[in-house]
């Protein structure tokens, strides 16, 4: 596996760090409670507290030993939806969802007209047997649902078109 084919990747405080889950199951760490971590380290512990949480839990912010650091995490799907130029819409408003790889659609989870926020989901994609959630980047209100239960799609086809 190439160190940029990694399912997780890891951007803290501007710092990249690709992690696949065999590397991530060997760190020693121990929830306390929802907010607070103890992580030993090469014989090193340390101790972390949750400051803050996007509405996806893929952006946090922690505190260790009185500094704050800013975390982004990356799944597979997320980077392939980089790849694709679909994260771009962060300072744009996506007008469009489509499909990031070939699947079936297995489930809806919007419907026309409604207003969904960042991180809602919207379809339930199933490819190569696994089921992937298509998520919202941004607040939006559902135009028109382009696809149907059971339908299956093409990498890039129309999803969902957005107001």
């Amino acid at each position: 596996m190439a160190a940029t084919d990694k399912p997780f990747r890891v951007i803290v405080n501007g710092f990249v760090f690709d992690f696949t889950k065999n590397e991530l199951d060997k760190f020693d760490l121990v929830k306390r409670s929802p907010s607070e971590f103890h992580l030993v380290k090469d014989y090193r512990s340390i101790n972390a507290k949750l400051a803050e949480t996007g509405t996806t839990g893929k952006k946090i912010k922690i505190e260790v030993e009185g500094e704050t650091f800013d975390i982004e995490i990356k799944d597979e799907l997320d980077q392939m939806q980089e790849k694709m130029g679909l994260s771009s819409a962060s300072g744009k408003r996506m007008k469009e969802i489509r499909a990031p790889m070939p699947g079936l659609v297995l489930e809806i989870a919007v419907a026309d007209g409604q207003d969904v926020n960042e991180g809602d989901k919207i379809i339930i994609l199933e490819a190569m047997k696994m089921e992937n959630s298509i998520m919202t980047h941004s607040q939006a209100r559902i135009r028109k649902i382009a696809v149907a239960i059971g339908q299956a799609v093409e990498k890039g086809q129309l999803l969902v078109e957005l107001e």
